[in-house]
């Protein structure tokens, strides 16, 4: 009982932190995943734990940004179903290859897409417009013709498969794929982002019930934290510009690929 407690006075503070950064900046693997490595779990035990307990961050996320949410339902349901797809079949895939594949690849598009959202946040601002009610940012979206339609699914089937089959920094990944289709404002495809990856991490949960181990005594301790910090975290998105966002997330990845580029190289 007094180990738990003590677990518990750990990771709720790691957990609030964790979910404001995966609600905010699609980087909660910063800190909830070396977090779980720093208590003693071995790596496959931390990442199916830290993935259960980030189902809470979906949840709180998707409590918090209901006014960013709202007049999207369509668009939110047609990328949920394509990446929960994905995690489908990157969870199976987890289940018969390792992860060393990815952890090669992984620090080039993390670093790509740190890029990308560079190149976003100094792209010119273009005034929100408001249609049928509901408010549209086109500020050099990509215009959606059926090809680039097909390019965008395809992306958003890889980011969930890769999520289900590795996920560090997925979040990332979905922003800037997110942030050059968009014709909304960063705070509506930030939500966007947060409940689908939200859903995948459901996927995740319950195939790892039934194939992995999962430390259920610590993912409850650290998805209490990671409720209140995704809850907090739309909060944070709709005071802080979007630009200065941007700019934060994208040097978060560049730290974050070198870090997992030695890892995957050198150790």
């Amino acid at each position: 009982m007094a180990h738990f407690i003590q677990q518990v006075i750990i990771l709720i503070p790691v957990g609030i932190l964790a979910g404001i950064l995966s609600t905010v900046t699609g980087l909660a693997s910063l800190v909830s995943y070396p977090a779980l490595l720093a208590l003693g779990l071995p790596p496959i035990v931390a990442n199916v734990t830290n993935t259960t307990a980030l189902v809470m961050t979906g949840i709180g996320s998707g409590l918090a940004s209901k006014k960013e949410l709202r007049g999207h339902g369509d668009e939110l349901l047609k990328i949920l179903v394509i990446a929960v797809m994905g995690s489908l079949l990157g969870c199976v895939l987890l289940l018969v290859a390792p992860a060393s594949v990815f952890e090669h690849v992984v620090p080039f598009l993390i670093f790509v897409a740190g890029i990308l959202l560079l190149l976003k946040a100094r792209q010119k601002i273009v005034p929100p417009v408001k249609i049928n009610g509901v408010v549209h940012n086109a500020q050099n979206a990509i215009p959606m013709t059926k090809r680039t339609q097909i390019l965008f699914n395809v992306g958003i089937f890889c980011i969930g498969a890769y999520g289900g089959y590795f996920g560090a920094a997925a979040g990332v990944l979905m922003l800037a794929l997110l942030a050059f289709e968009a014709k909304n404002e960063f705070p509506v495809y930030n939500a966007i982002k947060n409940v689908v990856l939200g859903a995948c991490n459901i996927v995740s949960t319950t195939i790892y019930t039934f194939t992995a181990h999962i430390n259920w005594q610590v993912a409850v301790a650290m998805g209490i934290g990671l409720l209140i910090g995704g809850y907090i975290g739309p909060y944070i998105v709709r005071l802080v510009p979007a630009r200065l966002l941007q700019i934060v997330i994208a040097f978060g990845a560049f730290g974050l690929a070198i870090d997992l580029f030695v890892k995957a190289f050198f150790n």
